[in-house]
């Protein structure tokens, strides 16, 4: 299958992105690890998203469309894949549909995952970050550490990162409205998105979207 996965920042697209691919074994494509990757290995795309990056810019839509194809290039993707942050806007997401049209292929579907605003302001602004090492991660609520504001396995000092306050949360949704939400209607008037709630346990969620996938496909 050939999906996208879309849905506002704190919908769980990362984890679920990553059960779904290894549940129909095709690779999970993230447009995080995209950018890591040509930056690392010095690429050509790489080298111009860094600039942009250091000056404080947004990366622009020729490269990192340029680096999605590269990556749909390789044998891995040829059966499929899951693309998770890309696309971004309906630039990318015309010139994502111009590259499948290229080599005779479209998308099977679009995962649309659904989660109040409320419900993602608690997800992110809940969030707590060990100051040792920020792998170690707790959730006020939903993964509370043993004692308040010490971490669990190393007793370093939590803290709120400032990416994950809620005025900045307000704000990636507000950019997510403006640019992302559209594309879902884009995508709908080609009858290829399907809506199902991110609400409940992460193995819920992935049953969830499993189901409809299947539906999807049937």
């Amino acid at each position: 299958m050939r999906i996208v996965l879309v849905g506002p920042p704190g919908a769980g697209k990362g984890t679920q992105a990553a059960y779904l691919a290894e549940k129909l074994s095709i690779p999970h494509i993230s447009t995080g690890d995209l950018f890591r990757a040509n930056i690392s290995q010095g690429t050509s795309l790489g080298k111009q998203a860094q600039e942009y990056m250091r000056a404080g810019q947004l990366v622009p839509d020729e490269v990192t469309i340029g680096m999605a194809e590269d990556r749909l290039d390789q044998p891995d993707a040829e059966q499929g894949f899951l693309l998770d942050g890309f696309p971004r806007n309906q630039i990318q997401a015309e010139a994502l549909d111009a590259y499948l049209a290229e080599r005779g292929v479209s998308l099977d579907a679009v995962l649309d995952l659904e989660v109040p605003e409320s419900e993602v302001i608690k997800r992110i602004a809940g969030r707590r970050t060990c100051r040792n090492d920020s792998s170690h991660t707790f959730h006020v609520e939903y993964k509370p550490s043993k004692a308040p504001g010490v971490c669990d396995t190393c007793g370093g000092e939590l803290y709120q990162r400032e990416d994950d306050s809620e005025e900045t949360v307000r704000k990636r949704l507000e950019v997510y409205h403006r640019e992302t939400e559209p594309i879902i209607d884009y995508y709908k008037a080609k009858g290829l998105v399907v809506t199902i709630s991110a609400l409940g346990k992460v193995a819920e969620v992935t049953q969830r979207a499993m189901d409809a996938l299947a539906a999807k496909a049937a």
